[in-house]
């Protein structure tokens, strides 16, 4: 998207009662956004980089469906764009937490919605992934969503949109070992520890 830093975020965890709310407010400002060519001032997302990978996202959004999540916008190429690699972007909801698309990095504009019922829930469903690059917490008590973010297994968290800027960056599991920049904690990756044992 000119302008906008992409993610490879790929999933949005909400309450219950407000799911239906904030689908329906990011279904319309999604159905706003212009698809088009980069070379496009107005354009304000551009193609996927090759076939290839238009094809990796069809089949994640068809896999989705065909697992019971719902199509709520997108899910197509856009209509009058033949030449380039596009693809809508797109809203899943009903996705569940041990479906494929869940558990695997779409690398597409492909936004998956899971439902929670309350705390214990969202850490389990956030936990419940082999990647932990990052994550984020929102809420309107911070004391709350700064204990959440505080049991959930990734690298770095940001709690109300608010970043861990010049901390040391890397992820857990199978999102990478060690952490690269940010102070001390960047820089332990490069050195070796030797231990030496002393007669007492």
């Amino acid at each position: 998207m000119r302008g906008r830093r992409a993610s490879c975020t790929a999933g949005l965890l909400l309450p219950d009662s407000l799911h239906d709310e904030v689908v329906d407010r990011l279904a319309a400002l999604v159905r706003e956004v212009k698809v088009g060519d980069p070379a496009d001032p107005e354009a304000q997302m551009g193609p996927l980089i090759s076939a290839a990978q238009r094809g990796r996202v069809e089949a994640h959004v068809v896999g989705a469906l065909n697992d019971g999540a719902k199509l709520v916008t997108g899910g197509r190429r856009p209509p009058g764009l033949n030449t380039g690699f596009y693809f809508e972007p797109t809203i899943l909801t009903g996705v569940q937490p041990n479906s494929t698309i869940a558990q695997e990095e779409v690398l597409g504009p492909v936004l998956a919605v899971l439902r929670y019922r309350d705390d214990d829930d969202a850490v389990a469903i956030a936990n419940n992934s082999q990647y932990g690059l990052s994550g984020a917490v929102w809420g309107g008590d911070v004391d709350r969503a700064v204990a959440v973010a505080r049991r959930i297994r990734t690298g770095q968290v940001a709690v109300n949109g608010v970043s861990p800027a010049g901390a040391p960056f890397g992820g857990f599991k199978l999102s990478g070992l060690g952490r690269e920049g940010g102070g001390i904690g960047g820089i332990h990756q490069y050195m070796e520890t030797m231990a030496i044992g002393v007669p007492a």
